[in-house]
């Protein structure tokens, strides 16, 4: 039989949505559960899915991250597990997600009503033993969250198989088919019981996500809600004209504001250069990117969260499946040449309803097609022309001086002006030469030959992505 004859999925009415928690069908350990945290009102994603999805129904859910879509999955999933116990290497639910960070995140997030429901959570993701995990699968474990390159890897090994999952979750599917992993996971959903129930959730739906839709889901539930055009209420878009002798200057006066600030820029080189500035001239910075080992990841994360590392300095790992509470600014270092990235990356503050504001840096060659990617993305914003120290900067940003007082015993950074800080931008290398005066790039020179190692570097890291990315 195959997913598409399944019983029991015909074109039954969708359910109405609910106000609490208490109105759904779910397991009295859940229901204690969500009171002892404090979790009484479902948001409106988890409200309009949840009743389809405890009722075994497909589900095909669009929301931005941030909108509720853990327990909107993850309630259901646990609630269709319950009472069931696995055989060692036969996970009976699973969980796909693009990354390491969600995969951690998604684990915290159901543990407690896993644990309420006595049922066994194992993390399987790239950067941590395989062993381990090996290990923790032949014991038994009833629910898998995976990222699919190292669930390949363990399949490959005989050490996983699937057949007998009957509840299978595709999360930040977009993310998934965009880093690749489209061929894993095709790869798990052929080997997943053929009736079993799938949800799907994902910010947009391109092509390859409708493929996956037209394939493996069976009549399902729609719901779309808190998409990407939602955000424009809750944040506020904000582009900065800043001179190219003066941009280091900037990013580093708004990593230095009081409050947490995360900063997106496109190569782990730059990543790590602006950390080095920052934690020398006294900001509590900390880098993220795949090239830290993932314990590395981990705690900073850990330390983010808690206020110890105040300006998180990442590239687009930390883009999707990272979940701060109360961070209201993200900034773009580096602007994203996709729209979906932008939205993605916005994504990281005005989480859950919460307010937020999101700043891009561009050089004053690069204004027309950041209009162009912001327009494709639905997204209004506010320009303004901006230089370090000036008043107007701090009104948008709260960016303040540093103290200039070195976190790791080294000198003190260098003075702002002038640094030749990695910033790739929208435009081309022409483009980026005239963003103001004394701007570093034409074709020739110190200038070209910075562009060109730029260049080699971005080259060599992504060949070696490719090399790890099954890994991830």
């Amino acid at each position: 039989m195959t997913h598409q004859d399944r019983p029991g999925t015909g074109s039954a009415p969708d359910l109405p949505p609910v106000a609490s928690f208490a109105d759904l069908d779910l397991p009295a350990p859940v229901l204690r559960t969500l009171d002892a945290l404090g979790v009484r009102e479902p948001f409106p994603i988890q409200a309009a899915t949840l009743p389809s999805a405890l009722a075994g129904r497909d589900v095909l859910g669009r929301g931005r991250t941030g909108s509720g879509k853990t327990l909107a999955f993850g309630l259901p999933l646990l609630a269709g597990t319950a009472g069931r116990r696995a055989e060692p290497k036969q996970p009976l639910a699973l969980v796909l997600v693009p990354t390491r960070e969600l995969a951690q995140q998604v684990t915290e997030a159901l543990t407690p009503y896993a644990d309420a429901l006595r049922l066994r959570l194992a993390a399987v993701v790239g950067g941590i033993s395989i062993g381990r995990q090996i290990a923790a699968l032949r014991e038994g474990a009833e629910v898998v969250v995976a990222t699919p390159g190292r669930l390949h890897d363990l399949i490959e090994r005989k050490a996983c198989r699937l057949g007998r999952v009957r509840i299978t979750v595709l999360d930040e599917a977009d993310q998934m088919c965009d880093m690749g992993f489209l061929p894993q996971v095709t790869e798990a959903l052929d080997q997943v019981h053929p009736e079993g129930q799938r949800m799907l959730f994902s910010a947009t739906l391109d092509r390859d996500v409708d493929l996956l839709v037209g394939r493996y889901l069976t009549d399902p539930v729609v719901h779309s809600v808190d998409t990407a055009a939602d955000a424009v209420t809750t944040l506020d878009h904000h582009v900065l004209v800043v001179h190219a002798p003066d941009r280091y200057a900037v990013a580093t006066e708004i990593a230095a504001r009081d409050g947490r600030v995360l900063l997106f820029l496109d190569t782990k080189h730059a990543v790590d250069q602006l950390t080095r500035h920052l934690r020398a001239g006294g900001v509590h910075a900390a880098a993220l990117h795949s090239g830290k080992s993932q314990p590395q990841r981990t705690r900073t994360l850990a330390q983010f969260k808690s206020g110890g590392v105040t300006a998180l300095v990442a590239t687009n790992v930390a883009a999707r499946g990272l979940h701060v509470d109360d961070l209201d600014l993200v900034v773009n270092v580096d602007p994203p040449t996709d729209p979906k990235d932008y939205v993605h990356r916005a994504g990281r503050t005005a989480r859950a309803g919460e307010s937020g504001r999101v700043v891009t840096l561009v050089l004053s060659g690069q204004r027309r097609d950041m209009s162009a990617l912001l327009a494709d993305a639905g997204i209004g914003a506010t320009t303004t022309k901006v230089r370090s120290g000036e008043a107007e900067l701090s009104r948008i940003t709260g960016a303040k001086a540093p103290s200039g007082t070195p976190l790791d015993g080294g000198p003190a950074a260098p003075a702002t002006k002038n640094v030749n800080m990695p910033f790739r931008g929208l435009g081309s290398s022409k483009d980026a030469s005239r963003g103001g005066a004394g701007g570093q790039g034409g074709s020739g020179g110190a200038g070209g030959r910075s562009r060109k190692s730029a260049e080699a570097r971005k080259l060599a890291e992504a060949r070696k992505a490719a090399r790890v990315r099954r890994g991830r």
